[in-house]
């Protein structure tokens, strides 16, 4: 039963660091619940703990920009099963964990009456600081299990280790309950928190909680929205909770899922104005620095600075350094191959030129792609900045392990056995790459700071969740929109991008626009166009492509993943080394495209004939030791737990639709 609620150790840390002291620094470790949660200091010291297990950015190996690599936007030098018919298969055990929601549950279920009675020491500020901190990582954890799963059960508290307790607390909720709840826990801690307990934004604060508020109810939205009438929703035509006596009958909160999907827009709409209203977005300059006399890009480096506290659109975000003991990888791949992670054609052709046209469009002034510099050439300026290009300075000073770096950006290696070096697609990506590599101290070493929240992300809600809602957008997000593409260096007209669209054009390497199967319109195109650039390789493409329901087209079509054009005048950087259409091809052949195809040199190769993929994938299937643990007779069939759409309760069988 421990599957479900994880019965943790805590490790005693006995730390003599003052109050003060701890406001000054990141979250670093744990603290025995056995022996503390008594005073404020030590519910400090226990949430540093959940912030290290929950956050992505908190792991101490941050690869912030890399994480949209098994979509349209970045390619690994593998492809991922998830787009390999029948590779992805129902597990024997281990699919959800709710460890890191026990721990939580924990400290709440102890701490708030503790506190209710006045029997927590210490300063009131940080004791509900602290207390809005953990509703608030439980509210993450929670996002990100019901992302991957969909329904839930909903465990607030601790749970004995009794097959009875735990079988009747494994019950699902439907999603939008789940979404709602997590809601409500970021409520909580927006009533707890004070407006302003640190000012280095190191630690979870109120703009945080708006943030991760406005992200929820715009992905729940949405989802409900796309998939409507599927197997994915309560009521829909096949959901499997309605199988269930316990949940056969759910009816929605306002009545219907149009009413639900209104609700949830509305929640985005207004926590995502409280914030972006308030947001200073970071200058860019349009240009890479190249030597230390140099004009700095505020922009740039706010990507790859050691101190992101001088940013303040930087929300939270974790400090790596050598006082404290802490370092990531950041800087090291980011400065050499991006860990084999390649921006895509795709991805390359989506941004604007800077006049606001679409590459294609009649008179845009596009250079073609026949070089890596030609398609920067006039383009928005993100892609100025963060497209590498072979010549260009990638560090202006001297810095320790300076064997691992590569000073000067060399022609895309495509070849070789060190998977960090080698450029999957030809295009790689400069996010999060320092130019001042001082901090370098060898191979998964260097002192990149780490982005949490970055406050942009609340205009690009506020736009997509008005339009969702509403069928156009007000003057509200039309001013967030225009802001964001001026930092851009882009033409503000979004008109006159809309009206240069074509969308047939735009189907051919970008998922996004499709949703359920169909085209969308330009005006939202052009939307998720603008979240596609700004967001850029920082971990939240698959999350869109999911929620828009943004690859059912590729069931029935499958997708090739294109870098850049090897077979045009780039060939000639490489001599004789290119190989294609025998056994050991290091290239895919011209016959198949110009471009390169990653995943297409040879013909053993998963993903020869293209990526495709299947309806279930859009969730992860529940493991059938899970099923069997909460099943009377042990069999996954009569098991409280029910299956995820599509997905049999036979381990090791793939999908059925």
């Amino acid at each position: 039963m421990k599957h479900y609620i994880y019965i943790c150790s805590f490790v005693i840390l006995l730390a003599a660091s003052s109050c003060d002291k701890l406001l000054d620094k990141e979250p670093t470790s744990q603290v025995s619940p056995e022996k503390y949660l008594n005073d404020a200091s030590q519910l400090g010291y226990y949430a540093n703990g959940l912030y290290t297990n929950i956050l992505p950015s908190h792991s101490g190996y941050s690869l912030t920009f890399v994480k949209d690599q098994y979509t349209d936007n970045q390619a690994y030098i593998t492809p991922h099963p998830i787009y390999i018919k029948d590779s992805w298969t129902v597990p024997a055990n281990d699919s959800w964990n709710f460890k890191n929601i026990y721990d939580c549950n924990y400290f709440l279920e102890r701490v708030l009456p503790r506190y209710e009675k006045g029997e927590v020491s210490g300063s009131t500020t940080e004791i509900c600081q602290y207390i809005g901190e953990v509703l608030f990582l439980r509210a993450y954890e929670y996002f990100d299990m019901y992302q991957n799963y969909g329904d839930l059960p909903i465990v607030t508290n601790t749970l004995p280790d009794d097959q009875t307790v735990l079988t009747e607390a494994s019950k699902r909720f439907p999603r939008n309950e789940v979404a709602r709840f997590i809601l409500s826990d970021l409520d909580k801690a927006l009533e707890m928190m004070p407006e302003q307990f640190e000012s280095r934004h190191t630690r979870i604060n109120r703009n945080c909680v708006l943030l991760l508020k406005s992200r929820v109810a715009l992905y729940e939205g949405t989802f409900l929205k796309y998939f409507k009438g599927t197997p994915f929703v309560p009521q829909g035509e096949g959901w499997p909770g309605a199988q269930k006596e316990y949940s056969a009958s759910y009816q929605y909160p306002l009545g219907g899922i149009d009413e639900e999907i209104n609700w949830f827009l509305d929640q985005a709409i207004t926590s995502s104005a409280l914030l972006a209203d308030n947001i200073i977005l970071t200058a860019n300059t349009g240009t890479v620095q190249q030597s230390a006399g140099d004009q700095a890009n505020p922009y740039m480096d706010m990507f790859s600075d050691t101190d992101l506290s001088k940013y303040p659109e930087v929300l939270l975000w974790r400090q790596y350094d050598r006082g404290l003991g802490f370092s990531n990888a950041c800087g090291e791949w980011g400065n050499r191959g991006n860990l084999g992670a390649g921006l895509t054609r795709g991805m390359v052709d989506c941004f604007l030129m800077a006049n606001g046209l679409p590459i294609y469009a009649p008179g845009s002034g596009y250079a073609g792609d026949d070089y890596i510099s030609d398609v920067k050439i006039g383009r928005d300026g993100r892609l100025v900045v963060f497209l590498k290009e072979p010549g260009q300075t990638n560090s202006i000073d001297e810095y320790e392990g300076a064997s691992q770096g590569v000073p000067v950006e060399p022609y895309p290696n495509l070849f070789g056995s060190d998977f960090s070096r080698v450029y999957s697609t030809g295009y790689s990506i400069r996010k999060g790459n320092p130019l001042n590599q001082i901090h370098l101290v060898g191979i998964a070493g260097s002192y990149v700071g780490s982005i949490t929240f970055r406050g942009v992300e609340a205009l690009l809600n506020y736009i997509e969740s008005y339009y969702e809602r509403h069928g156009s957008l007000d003057a509200k997000a039309l001013s967030y929109w225009a802001a964001i593409r001026e930092r851009a260096k882009v033409d503000t007209d979004v008109n006159k991008t809309i009206d240069a669209t074509d969308m047939t054009i735009e189907a051919q390497n970008d998922w996004g626009a499709y949703s359920a199967g169909n085209l969308i319109d330009p005006t939202l195109y052009n939307i998720r166009r603008e979240r596609r650039c700004e967001l850029m390789a920082e971990g939240f493409r698959n999350m869109d492509l999911q929620r828009w329901r943004s690859m059912d087209q590729l069931i029935s079509e499958p997708y090739h993943i294109e870098g850049f054009k090897i077979w045009g005048p780039m060939k000639g950087w490489y001599g004789s080394q290119l190989k294609h259409g025998t056994s050991d091809a290091n290239v895919s052949s011209p016959s198949r495209s110009e471009y390169l195809r990653p995943y297409e040199k040879t013909e053993s190769s998963e993903a020869y004939n293209g990526l495709t993929f299947s309806m279930a994938h859009y969730l992860s299937p529940i493991g059938v030791q899970e099923m069997i643990l909460t099943s009377p007779d042990d069999s996954p069939a009569n098991s409280v737990i029910y299956q995820n759409p599509y997905w049999p309760i036979e381990a090791g069988e793939p999908s059925i639709r």
